[in-house]
């Protein structure tokens, strides 16, 4: 009886009127990773072996301390065990008397991999092969009514068809074994209906193949519709099935639906009815979205008769602690992550996800990629039709999926293809990931200027389903505005998949402490941290695929308040938005920020694919403004962007700034040795190097500043040539600095005030194929605790990633997080790195805070060097200048985990510059105040 009740029994959609008859769902296991039951245990090798114990169901046994961990690629290495055992499972449960003449399945919606199953000592059919897929067997005949029943399992980690592990075991993903995902008790009428398949039209029309467990009698089919608030949607339709026939169609139409699609996920019930005469036999409600999916050739991809454009991600389903079990909280986590990014598809790599995960799809709006197992390799022509088969059974009539793929980069049998069009009758695109075929380029990871005859210059129908491959800070957002602009030239374009979502780092359970294992470099390629934190990346893309884009705009002071807004919605008119602006005054912290004026702006009737004008009563407020800020909001409430741009240049906040700074006068005394000149002022001592004018010491009334080393320039071959000094006639000490090449001269400048001014001419050599340029300075890494600064913020920036960071007043601790790598104390945004568009920073250090202010626009801001990972590949750890703390012209881009930088677009290439005798450039011109107070 203790059994009984852990029993969670579940009448599918009881809530409508009328039912009876209704599929019963009984769980035997728990229903996810937060809802488990402990099942006796037996784990044959490994960790925890050949002793009885208890295990959670669902779980995969490596997170429950059982077995051998391995990563898929361990198979070919000899020195790694490869952990091939077994678990054997067995579990109690009662069933009712009443249950008696009724169809009972046992049904495992994932088991990895090869299960065999017995019910009180008797095979329940034959050994099931393949990890991820939902399979049953009819046990009725095998169950004790009224009585305890004995369930036993036993799960091979590897499968003995060498075809599966090929596919499966032998894969760029981490290897579990288990029982990882529910099973559960079907409860069945003896005469059932066991397949309801739905193709429900965007028209409003439908296709029924209904499967009967056995035809002796005439019988009929009613169909009937609900919204989700239990309404009936016009009149039921009526069919009749005569004897004889186990396969039925029934076709119908209902008027006024709403059709689904991921801006507009309207859902509805479907009620089918089997009776005989008035008598109701058995009813299954399906929750399904009516839509219409098309695959035109040379053309591209329709839903509901729009072309679509995928913005889209691959996931795996993982969490560090329970592996592939989930839970709706992880699922939900996933999906709304997604959607504030921007996107509208998930392609699920490389395996059929939970059946909530699509459930969940379907309601909150994501087109779905739903893939047949085979990483690089596929199952062979016995196993693979079965899994197919299995794969649409449990996910054909969920809405969300659009699009079935056959394996992955190769993991496929061809022969296998035609079991697709056997089974799905909803006729869905059936692609090939990394191949040119059925009408569709997928080719993986293209460099920017692919290819001859193919993408952009091609002929079919492209995306990439895996682009700009993530490693640590690398690929992702960095380069995907330039291949984004490129791909939209064409009318072929269809999308792409960034790969990946989510760090996929395990916390081992067979380690001591805390140890979060990525298996090197194989598994660190998220967008977001293995606990969903979010990276830079997150922001860029959340920008680039915002719905709503904003044709480029200065504005200043004087701006007209236009703004074109252009509507990349594939469903949605922008009168269905809302819009928001607010214009602030900013301070010397985040919280000093004052709005000096806000409103709304009337959404414009703008249809996808239209640019409409619009119109911002901005009056005068500006006058007072340093910042302007616009923001984009869904018709479901959610923020789509928010854009902020400088009303002010730097040259005149560094003016006001300096204004509040600038006080007190002193005068300035001079003492040399024969290394240096010290000028002092009040309680600041400042000591420069005769022979090239950088920073020796900085004192002021607290003790020693560390900030020294420079000015020295960067990326270019600089030799100072000669120095001098001297007073004003203002009284302030001047320093002047004279090299060959750029900067040619550079001017400290000691005010009486005790600020210090650095002025360093601007470019004009001729220079090319630069990562960066401009001058750097020192300061001890470990003396700085803190950074608040006016630019981009709050993550860092590359060359190719610029969008997502916007201009405004940030501040962050300091943290050594090493992107995708520091999973024990990832603390995002980073601390280190390169930042955009400095206005001013000041850095908080445990001697006094040092305040840097620039007069230039577009400056770069360098803090630190991020370490640099363990497992670097491709071009993922970009070069950073000497010294701790430069202000540059240029920066580098950032690569992927295949590609160095020149192979990726525009923004990625390396930096070149040329300049004409007359030509007003800007200077670097930087305050600095050292001073305690």
């Amino acid at each position: 009886m203790k059994q009984l009740l852990l029993l969670i029994s579940i009448s599918l959609f009881a809530f409508l009127p009328g039912f009876s008859q209704s599929t019963e769902i009984v769980y035997l296991s728990g229903t996810d990773a937060d809802n488990t039951v402990e099942w006796n245990f037996f784990c044959t090798d490994g960790r925890n072996s050949n002793e009885w114990s208890k295990i959670p169901v669902p779980s995969n046994w490596e997170l429950q301390g059982f077995g051998t961990y391995n990563y898929g690629h361990d198979w070919t290495n000899e020195d790694i065990k490869l952990g091939k055992e077994h678990g054997v499972y067995k579990h109690e449960f009662e069933v009712p008397r009443s249950w008696k003449g009724k169809t009972i399945n046992i049904v495992f919606d994932g088991s990895m991999t090869d299960t065999k199953v017995k019910v009180n000592g008797k095979s329940a059919g034959e050994m099931h092969q393949g990890g991820f897929y939902r399979f049953k067997y009819d046990i009725s005949k095998l169950l004790k009514y009224g009585q305890t029943n004995l369930l036993e399992v036993d799960v091979a980690k590897h499968s003995a068809n060498e075809s599966v592990n090929r596919a499966e075991r032998q894969a760029d993903f981490w290897i579990f074994g288990g029982i990882y995902r529910p099973v559960f008790l079907e409860v069945l009428p003896e005469i059932h209906m066991s397949r309801t398949a739905i193709d429900p039209k965007a028209d409003g029309s439908f296709n029924i193949l209904i499967n009967l467990s056995e035809s002796k009698s005439d019988y009929s089919a009613t169909v009937e519709l609900f919204d989700l608030e239990g309404n009936e949607i016009g009149s039921p339709v009526h069919s009749t099935i005569k004897k004889g026939n186990k396969e039925a169609w029934v076709s119908g139409k209902f008027k006024n639906i709403k059709a689904w699609n991921p801006e507009w996920p309207t859902l509805y019930n479907m009620k089918i009815s089997l009776k005989k005469g008035t008598t109701v036999l058995h009813e299954v409600t399906e929750r399904i979205g009516f839509r219409t999916v098309e695959l035109r050739k040379h053309d591209g991809f329709f839903v509901n008769g729009e072309k679509v454009i995928f913005k889209g991600v691959n996931r795996h389903s993982f969490w560090p602690e329970t592996g592939r079990t989930l839970s709706d909280k992880h699922h939900i986590t996933d999906i709304s992550l997604m959607k504030e990014m921007n996107m509208n598809a998930v392609r699920c790599s490389h395996y059929p996800p939970d059946k909530r995960f699509l459930d969940l799809c379907d309601s909150m709006g994501l087109f779905v990629l739903d893939e047949v197992t085979g990483w690089q390799q596929g199952y062979d022509t016995v196993v693979g039709p079965k899994l197919i088969k299995e794969t649409i059974l449990k996910d054909e009539n969920h809405p969300s999926v659009v699009i079935l793929d056959h394996g992955n980069e190769g993991g496929w049998d061809f022969r296998n293809e035609k079991t697709f069009h056997e089974y799905d009758i909803q006729h869905r695109p059936i692609i090939y990931p990394w191949l040119l075929r059925n009408g569709v380029d997928t080719h993986h990871y293209p460099q920017f200027d692919y290819a001859i005859g193919r993408y952009t210059s091609g002929n079919d129908p492209f995306m990439p389903t895996e682009l700009l491959h993530g490693l640590y800070d690398g690929g992702h957002g960095a380069g995907l505005e330039d291949f984004w602009r490129n791909y939209q030239t064409s009318p072929l374009h269809a999308g792409g998949f960034l790969w990946v979502f989510a760090d996929e780092a395990i916390l081992r359970t067979d380690k001591p402490g805390t140890v979060f294992d990525g298996d090197g470099n194989h598994a660190p390629d998220g967008i977001v941290g293995p606990y969903r934190e979010k990276e830079g990346s997150f922001y860029t893309i959340k920008e680039i695929w915002s719905p709503v884009q904003i044709e480029p705009v200065s504005i200043v002071k004087s701006w007209n308040g236009r703004l074109f807004l252009s509507n990349k919605y594939i469903y949605t008119n922008l009168n269905q938005c809302t819009f928001k602006w607010e214009a602030v005054k900013t301070g010397l912290n985040p919280k000093d920020e004052k709005q000096v004026g806000s409103g709304t702006v009337k959404s414009p009737d703008a249809k996808p694919g239209e640019t409409a004008r619009v119109e911002i009563e901005i009056n005068n407020m500006l006058q007072n403004a340093d910042l302007f800020r616009f923001t984009a909001i869904d018709p479901h409430g959610a923020e789509l962007y928010t854009w902020s741009w400088p009303v002010v240049q730097p040259k005149e906040k560094a003016k006001e700034l300096l204004a509040e700074l600038n006080t007190g006068s002193s005068e300035i005394s001079i003492r040399e040795t024969e290394q240096s000149v010290t000028a002092a002022v009040a309680d600041i001592e400042i000591e420069f190097n005769k022979k090239d004018g950088t920073l020796l010491s900085v004192k002021n009334g607290k003790g020693n500043v560390s900030f020294t080393g420079g000015p020295v320039a960067v990326g270019v071959d600089h030799e100072v040539t000669g120095t001098k000094w001297e007073m004003d006639n203002e009284g302030n000490f001047r320093f002047e600095i004279t090299s060959k090449t750029y900067p040619r001269q550079m001017t400290w400048t000691l005010e009486k005030s005790g600020l210090l001014e650095l002025e360093a001419n601007p470019l004009r050599d001729r220079i090319s194929d630069i990562d960066f340029v401009g001058i750097s300075f020192n300061y001890p890494e470990s003396k700085c605790t803190g950074v608040k600064w006016m630019g981009r913020g709050p993550y860092r920036v590359w060359k190719n990633r610029m969008k997502g960071a916007n201009i405004g007043v940030w501040e962050k601790d300091y943290n050594n997080t090493i992107t995708g790598e520091s999973f024990n104390n990832m603390v995002y945004p980073e601390f280190k790195g390169y930042h955009g568009n400095l206005f001013w920073a000041t850095l908080e250090t445990t001697e006094s805070p040092i305040t840097i202010i620039s007069e230039t626009p577009n400056l770069y801001f360098q803090l630190f060097k991020p370490a640099k990972p363990q497992h670097v590949a491709g071009g993922t750890f970009p070069a950073f200048p000497e010294g701790d703390i430069s202000f540059l012209y240029e920066i580098p881009a950032i690569g992927t985990k295949f590609y160095q930088t020149d192979r990726l677009g525009p923004t990625a290439k390396r930096g070149v510059f040329s300049e004409r005798r007359g030509d007003d450039s800007y200077p670097i011109i930087l305050w600095f105040d050292f001073r305690a107070e």
